[in-house]
């Protein structure tokens, strides 16, 4: 008779319910001793689904004191039971406030329900006052001082950044609660702040000095989210037989200066399809907001391949001047693969974390650069078939028929087709949302081309152009292919000659900017 698994936690985020429930529970208990042992306030950033409110409840529940919950965990014997601390609890993560009116509604009921929970009453009356007298009055009722823990405390904001005005005006508000927390140093115990996104101090952190930011922390990179170890050990028997290799290519690879993690929500609802390699996580939100600010700001999105940036671009984020690439770090679109120190700077080489963003989230780039819905899987499939099969003369052809379905709009509204760019961007989200390794403006000793599209043995070494005015296919000419020339002159295949593989091919690809269309294409076969 085959033993009952335990339940698995899936959309559960209270604690209590989890470990009465006898539902399978990653223990992180030992990092949470971690932090009460060695400061006072801290920040942590995750993306979204990454148990950052799971462990939120867990300081709730062990600052209250409740010692059964916690049999068997790490901290139960290295914690004092005999002492309980009164917990001040401020969860963003239900509603969506529209104004300064609808959040500052929303304040006042986070600070009645936590007046009733402590049994006290403020006479306060506006929101940062009566959080500082709920906390000093929580310090003389219980004899210890307050701990304060805040949830999604950027949803607000997040939720609407679409209307930058109201953003601010949300951040703003968030800013003046906040200032609450700076003067209430002596009454408090403990302070533990998660979002998605960082704002800079100065914008909504202002005086909150003593916040230590532990987003990008060796010790902490674990505190959220799966371990390998963990997967192999309290779910061994929920993922008995799995392959490891390929549940690692989906779901790892998410790094914050440590061992990497996995999403916990992509992981429980792996199980519970049966074993079912899918986009889990990614069908959570839509990034919509995310892809249209790449359109505005015209990015080459063959860089995401490559992306060195210093740590300042990851800490800040602010309504009126949005960095894309610190948006997709800290939503978890991006993340840590590595770090070098660069004229006395940290430097963090940024990459797609793993198969499930990387392939879901070309998918949203084509829509977004493309225009493209319902046909996409259909120039996929036609693109997948003609590179994997080393079919060259097809692959230039699906090229065409794919440039050929673009609405007018997506060029006539975008000036992206007036560059080399959009068309680079279009292939390497294409290219990409196949899986393909794609090595964007790929250096050589003479020099870098455009593209280089590694799939199924085959490697296509290709080079853009544009021609300005050009409507007609040049195919056929007697002039040399200038994109096809340029590879051949610079060499630029050189260096995979000799490497394994089915076959090496040089691809010269010319854009017509008038036909905004592929009107030219040579390649040749040298290996």
């Amino acid at each position: 008779m085959t033993a009952k698994l335990p339940p698995l936690p899936i959309g559960v985020q209270t604690f209590r319910q989890i470990i009465e429930s006898g539902a399978t529970y990653v223990d992180k208990t030992q990092h949470a001793l971690a932090l009460i042992d060695r400061g006072k306030a801290y920040f942590l950033s995750r993306p979204r689904r990454f148990g950052k409110s799971l462990f939120v409840d867990t300081l709730k529940e062990l600052f209250e004191g409740d010692e059964a919950l916690f049999r068997g965990l790490f901290i139960h014997d290295r914690w004092d039971w005999e002492r309980r601390y009164p917990v001040i609890v401020l969860d963003f993560a239900a509603g969506v406030p529209r104004s300064r009116a609808e959040l500052d509604e929303a304040l006042v009921e986070h600070l009645r329900a936590n007046q009733r929970r402590l049994g006290i009453v403020c006479e306060n009356r506006s929101l940062p006052g009566c959080l500082a007298e709920l906390i000093e009055r929580a310090h003389a009722q219980s004899g210890q001082p307050v701990v304060v823990l805040v949830d999604e405390y950027d949803k607000p904001i997040l939720d609407n950044i679409d209307r930058p005005e109201v953003a601010a005006e949300l951040r703003e508000g968030l800013k003046n609660l906040y200032s609450a927390l700076k003067a209430q140093d002596a009454h408090l115990r403990f302070v533990f702040m998660t979002g998605v996104t960082k704002f800079s101090k100065v914008s909504l952190f202002s005086g909150l000095n003593q916040l230590n930011d532990i987003t990008l922390d060796a010790h902490y990179a674990t505190l959220c989210g799966y371990t390998q170890q963990d997967l192999e050990t309290t779910f061994a028997a929920h993922l008995a037989g799995v392959d490891w290799d390929e549940l690692r290519a989906w779901y790892n690879g998410y790094g914050f200066l440590g061992e990497p993690v996995y999403n916990p929500f992509d992981i429980l609802l792996f199980i519970d399809k049966g074993h079912s390699f899918r986009n889990y996580w990614f069908e959570t939100g839509s990034p919509s907001f995310l892809i249209k600010l790449f359109q505005k700001q015209r990015y080459f999105l063959p860089s995401l391949e490559r992306i060195e940036v210093s740590e300042e671009i990851l800490d800040s984020f602010d309504v009126e001047h949005i960095n894309p690439i610190t948006l997709l770090f800290q939503s978890g679109y991006l993340t840590v693969a590595g770090t070098h120190t660069r004229i006395g700077r940290l430097i963090f080489r940024l990459s797609v974390p793993n198969r499930e963003v990387r392939l879901a989230l070309n998918d949203q780039f084509i829509s977004g650069y493309a225009g493209i819905e319902e046909q996409r899987f259909q120039f996929q499939e036609g693109l997948y078939d003609t590179l994997t099969a080393g079919d060259l003369d097809g692959l230039i052809a699906a090229i065409q028929r794919l440039f050929a379905a673009i609405p007018w709009r997506n060029f006539t509204g975008n000036a992206l087709p007036e560059a080399e760019g959009y068309y680079a961007s279009v292939l390497y989200a294409f290219f990409a949302s196949l899986n393909a390794l794609i090595v964007p403006e790929d250096l050589t000793n003479h020099g870098q081309v455009d593209l280089t599209v590694r799939i199924a043995g085959y490697t296509y070494v290709m080079e853009l152009k544009l021609e300005r005015g050009a409507a007609t296919d040049g195919a056929g000419t007697e002039t040399p292919n200038p994109a096809l020339a340029q590879i051949q002159a610079r060499g630029y295949s050189e260096k995979y000659r000799g490497a394994p593989g089915r076959g090496l091919f040089e691809v010269g690809l010319v854009f017509g900017s008038a036909a905004r269309n592929l009107i030219r294409a040579d390649w040749r076969r040298v290996a």
